[in-house]
């Protein structure tokens, strides 16, 4: 049998979270007039330093021992479901410490800042620096995940598991500790280029990176009121675009790409499937922008090319409001949304092999109805490590994470609907944003929207950012472990 430290990894990574909430503090010396709010993310990191120690602590005494994967990825999708929880605790505390917000607001902007959804309800006009690079920073660090980084610095025997169970599906090199490692150099060093790229393109510093850290984890917060339509800069969001579409592409893909394999990337069916998506929308936006709104099919272009990308990558940044667009505009980025990213990514929704493989299996369902009964056909997708056979279990596990997907993305619109008192397409927008991980608003998301919405909101993020079935088979798990936690303690009080 296995023996399972889930204790102790669970210690590791609180450990990290207080690490990752006290980092904000490094950009005092540069913004001294912010001292006084150093108090709150010292005294949040610490607690959770000091109670993952002692975690860390039990957890060499106290074992799950398993005979089975089975309940090994179950204790996986415990702990990886518990980390996330913690680190929105904690991560909400500065927030609600230091008199920002209030306790619901702050749950909510840490959801928003981990998950890398960037719907927000602070007034970013008056928000202090800390705070506004503390955003970017908790979505930048949640594009990449918890687990990953813990595994960047420490890696364990029960590592992988955790690394799945987190929503990395592919491994990048043969040694896990140094697929976390090229991944995080990869990151690095587009920051470093993003926001080079956004200062010589007349962007101040601190807003180059903090813009470039959420465009590369596909975020959406900005230190901008009006987000990136405020800056009127078309190489400004040009860099966004590149940027956006970078932390939409599978980790893996942009590996071939950095190593000169640019055909084989190509190849990549998903990578395919983007493009394509962007050639039919953008021009049925940009017609139904020009013709609804008054305005010229250039800019009408301009607009539906950035907008687009931001949907389809789930960034959330815009370069206008969507309050005044038309029907037909709004329910292209509606569905752009839902389509989401590359899987491997930091972007959320269906993720586009998921939409691509659905799409596939529609065809081929047609064809066997029109070919003959002895035609052959065995259907392949190109993944970055190569072509992969659509199989009956791949097609299975599709259809139900998009039948589940789908199953909640409409009962939360319609949540919506009740708790913000709005019509079912401003739903529909807001609820495939928040379930997306994207952070374009309609305008029911703000500074004045009441708990319920905020909550029905919070609750589609956490889903989206962890792909459902883990928090459904982590919380279901957790709650036994609980149970059973009480009857061994009812036993013994007895």
């Amino acid at each position: 049998m296995a023996k399972m430290k889930d204790c102790s990894n669970r210690g590791k990574l609180m450990v990290m979270i207080g690490l990752l909430v006290i980092a904000p503090v490094a950009i005092l010396p540069f913004y001294p007039q912010d001292i006084g709010y150093a108090i709150y993310f010292l005294l949040t990191g610490l607690l959770s330093i000091l109670a993952g120690g002692l975690v860390c602590a039990f957890g060499k005494r106290e074992a799950y021992f398993s005979s089975d994967r089975l309940t090994a990825q179950r204790h996986s999708n415990n702990t990886v479901l518990f980390t996330w929880f913690w680190g929105i605790a904690v991560g909400a505390m500065p927030f609600f410490l230091s008199g920002q917000l209030c306790v619901v607001q702050s749950l909510f902007e840490s959801v928003s800042g981990w998950t890398t959804t960037g719907l927000s309800v602070m007034d970013v006009t008056k928000t202090s620096k800390i705070f506004l690079f503390y955003r970017s920073f908790m979505q930048y660090c949640g594009g990449l995940g918890f687990v990953l980084m813990m595994v960047m610095l420490v890696s364990g025997k029960r590592s992988m598991d955790l690394f799945n169970a987190e929503g990395h599906p592919d491994k990048l090199m043969p040694n896990l500790k140094q697929t976390a490692q090229t991944i995080f150099e990869m990151y690095i060093m587009f920051l470093i280029l993003g926001t080079a790229a956004y200062v010589v393109c007349g962007m101040p510093l601190f807003d180059s990176m903090c813009h470039a850290m959420c465009s590369l984890s596909t975020g959406g917060f900005s230190t901008k009121l009006n987000s990136i339509g405020e800056y009127h800069s078309l190489p400004i969001e040009i860099v966004t675009i590149v940027l956006m579409l970078i932390g939409t592409t599978n980790f893996a893909v942009l590996l071939l790409l950095l190593r000169g394999k640019w055909r084989q990337a190509l190849q990549v069916s998903e990578v395919r499937f983007l493009f394509l998506l962007l050639l039919i929308f953008v021009p049925l936006m940009a017609l139904s922008l020009s013709s609804e709104l008054g305005m010229g099919f250039g800019e009408g272009l301009r607009h539906a090319l950035f907008n687009a990308s931001s949907a389809l990558s789930t960034s959330g940044y815009a370069t206008m409001s969507y309050e005044n667009w038309p029907s037909f505009a709004i329910g292209l980025m509606i569905l752009l949304m839902l389509i989401g990213g590359g899987i491997g990514s930091t972007a959320g929704g269906l993720k586009l092999s998921r939409v691509y493989l659905i799409l596939r299996m529609i065809g081929q369902n047609i064809n066997r109805k029109l070919l003959p009964q002895r035609c052959v056909d065995a259907p392949t997708y190109v993944k970055a490590q190569g072509r992969t056979k659509i199989d009956g279990e791949l097609c299975s596990d599709t259809v139900g994470f998009v039948g589940c997907y789908l199953l909640l993305f409409v009962s939360g619109a319609l949540l919506l609907t009740l708790t913000a008192g709005c019509g079912l397409e401003k739903a529909m927008f807001e609820f495939a944003s928040a379930l997306g991980t994207v952070g374009l608003s309609i305008g029911l998301t703000g500074t004045a929207t009441n708990n319920a919405t905020l909550i029905v909101e919070m609750a589609g993020m956490i889903l989206g950012r962890l792909e459902i079935f883990i928090v459904l088979t982590g919380g279901y798990y957790g709650l036994q472990e609980i149970k059973s936690l009480g009857r061994r303690l009812f036993r013994t009080h007895r």
